[in-house]
């Protein structure tokens, strides 16, 4: 639980001035970091074998495009060391600006990137540069948009506000493949090219209102108490790793299973001679589970506030192990509406159950002058190991067929169900027992004032 200052028992019951707008600036800035690196992940399913890689077999092509989608996460915890030093060092405000101007600029490069028909081995190798730049910038962002919502949010309430900003990864995978679910249809380089050369627009949007948003109160406050750490990774590393490790393997389950569902699950069903279902089925059951995972994302945010972050995260886990063999029996029948099914509950149910809790429950297992590094180095290092499902999910297939596919994600989803385990409650009777005290002080001191 944060330190109870006097303006922190006031925002304890109302949050900063800037809350709502913290959250949305915060959201909008995820949606395009999520459509950004998003969109790179559908085309290499769909299109990159050809563009990039010039391989005549499609299983080496996919294998090639998933890798360079690897690399992207392979480099995120270096981002996220680096975000969450600078958020702890001098703010949350300059990180979230800084990563979506990068990260907007290396999307619009690979847009406009020479093919490998027009500059040869080149073409890929240029592509996995900027990747690594996407996977950086992502790296720095996710810290920062979160903790500001959490820091500027009603205590009893940071669950639904932090859910506000993980909504924008489902509200990103939307907006990406709505995107390429219309330009699927053009018979030319602007099928996969427009995706990416479309996040100029969100760009100026996003840092139009990123700009107005307020550095967060609590680091303001550590800052005016002399309380900013010198070295914050040193310290987190030092204090806290056994919580690091521990929100490795919660994240992990939520990321690996994501990307089994978002990136191989479309090259499962629309690859090969005898695809299982056309692209325009796949990618309209994605976006169907997008649009609802908006809304999801918040409510399950919510619900943590009402029952606890671990309850939750539990559920969702155990759907995890439950849900792989079945998911692929589904899909292998190729009829749409289950197709669609599948999307619906592995990610607006079963995903988004685990990313609306991880803003709270990460955030409130560290201190505010190491929170940016603590949570950030977490969430990153383990994003860099589930960036590389989809190869391994191919490569596995290759051996094992589908089966060792869904073995692959209940795999994932022991792990988080063990990490959940052994990681403790923050939210729990006690802390909101606490925090209910504190409001009910609080309301007592402005009625006698």
């Amino acid at each position: 639980m944060t330190t109870i200052t006097p303006a922190g028992a006031e925002r304890a019951k109302h949050g900063s001035r800037d809350k709502l707008k913290t959250a949305i600036g915060s959201g909008v800035g995820t949606t395009i970091e999520n459509y950004d690196f998003l969109a790179y992940g559908t085309a290499a399913a769909l299109y990159f074998n050809d563009v990039f890689f010039h391989q005549d077999d499609p299983v080496v092509g996919a294998l090639l495009g998933f890798l360079t989608f690897g690399i992207g996460f392979a480099v995120r915890p270096i981002g996220g060391l680096i975000g969450g030093y600078l958020g702890d060092k001098i703010g949350r405000k300059p990180v979230l600006v800084g990563a979506l101007i990068v990260m907007g600029a290396a999307t619009i490069l690979i847009g406009a990137l020479p093919t490998y028909a027009q500059i040869g081995v080149a073409a890929p190798l240029l592509l996995t540069l900027i990747r690594i730049i996407q996977g950086l910038a992502f790296g720095a962002e996710w810290g920062g948009a979160i903790l500001m919502t959490y820091e500027h949010a009603p205590w009893r309430k940071r669950g639904k506000y932090t859910g506000i900003p993980q909504a924008g990864v489902p509200l990103g995978v939307l907006l990406a493949n709505v995107v390429f679910l219309f330009s699927v249809n053009l018979d030319s380089e602007l099928a996969w090219r427009m995706p990416f050369l479309m996040s100029s627009v969100l760009i100026i949007a996003g840092l139009i209102i990123r700009a107005k948003v307020s550095e967060s109160p609590e680091f303001e406050e550590t800052k005016t108490q002399g309380n900013v750490v010198k070295n914050p990774l040193k310290e987190v590393i030092k204090n806290d790793w056994r919580t690091i490790l521990r929100v490795i393997g919660l994240r992990l389950a939520e990321s690996g299973g994501f990307y089994i569902i978002v990136t191989y699950m479309i090259s499962y069903l629309t690859s090969g001679d005898d695809p299982i279902t056309d692209r325009a089925v796949a990618l309209t059951g994605l976006c169907v589970a997008a649009a609802l995972g908006v809304a999801t994302t918040i409510l399950f945010g919510a619900l943590t506030d009402r029952v606890g972050r671990k309850p939750v995260y539990l559920v969702g886990t155990l759907l995890i192990i439950a849900f792989g063999f079945p998911m692929f029996l589904l899909a292998n029948t190729g009829l749409p509406y289950l197709i669609v099914f599948i999307y619906i509950f592995g990610m607006a149910v079963i995903h988004d159950m685990l990313a609306g809790t991880q803003g709270p429950w990460f955030a409130e297992l560290f201190s505010t002058n190491t929170r940016s590094s603590g949570a950030s180095i977490g969430y990153q290092f383990s994003a860099s190991l589930s960036g590389f499902i989809p190869l391994i999910a191919t490569a596995v297939a290759l051996a094992l067929g589908w089966g060792g596919v869904a073995l692959v994600y209940m795999g994932v989803g022991v792990i988080g169900l063990v990490a959940t385990l052994l990681t403790r409650e923050t939210w729990g009777r006690a802390q909101r027992a606490e925090v209910d005290a504190v409001i009910a002080r609080q309301d007592e001191i402005a009625r006698k004032g």
